[in-house]
């Protein structure tokens, strides 16, 4: 089981600055504390848990890349954890993309089960199903708020992050992050009341 977030935090300055000499093992260091994270931000943005698993990949190698072209800063923050869901965020951009691509391709296929089974959709694989139809109800909801305060509440409600965090991952102060949030909120109570009379509650 990885490390919690925040029994980490005092070493991923010195992991960072390993990372930014590109060595090897800081990457599989900062993969170690963080993939978990990751992993459940990319779940929560793109509604599926085969996309995240993507998206963690693509963050991370990524992140290598960078790191072996000399392209990192120094981290002024004591988790590397912000950061690398900022970078996530983008790549969820790209795996939806891609998936949205190839369900077109697919759609353009009839797909014909000529052993005559029935396939074995496992109990696990079906709670991954729930899962991803009650995240999409989620994100169809958190669609319709502005993208910088989706972030705000993506980064600090659901990865956790404080709100220094968030601020110097976005690059912006922290006040402008609480205002974010508290729009967010606002903006999300008045359509949580609205979709009770439009079907969306």
């Amino acid at each position: 089981m990885a490390a919690s977030p925040r029994s980490t935090l005092s070493d991923d300055r010195e992991a960072w600055e390993r990372l930014r000499v590109a060595d090897e093992q800081a990457l599989a260091d900062l993969f170690h504390r963080h993939s978990d994270a990751v992993y459940n931000f990319a779940f929560r943005r793109t509604s599926s848990w085969a996309s995240a698993e993507d998206v963690v990949q693509a963050t991370f190698v990524a992140l290598w890349r960078r790191a072996r072209a000399g392209r990192i800063d120094r981290l002024t923050l004591a988790t590397a954890r912000p950061l690398l869901l900022v970078m996530a965020g983008y790549e969820c951009g790209n795996v939806l993309r891609s998936t949205r691509r190839q369900t077109a391709l697919t759609d353009r296929v009839e797909l014909i089960d000529h052993s005559g089974t029935v396939p074995d959709h496992s109990g696990a694989a079906a709670d991954r199903v729930d899962d991803e139809r009650a995240m999409s109800e989620i994100r169809r909801l958190l669609d319709r708020i502005p993208a910088k305060q989706r972030e705000a509440v993506e980064l600090v409600i659901w990865s956790e992050c404080s709100i220094a965090e968030a601020a110097r991952a976005l690059g912006v102060p922290e006040g402008t992050v609480k205002s974010r949030l508290s729009r967010a909120r606002t903006r999300l109570a008045g359509l949580l009341d609205l979709g009770t009379t439009e079907g969306l509650g």
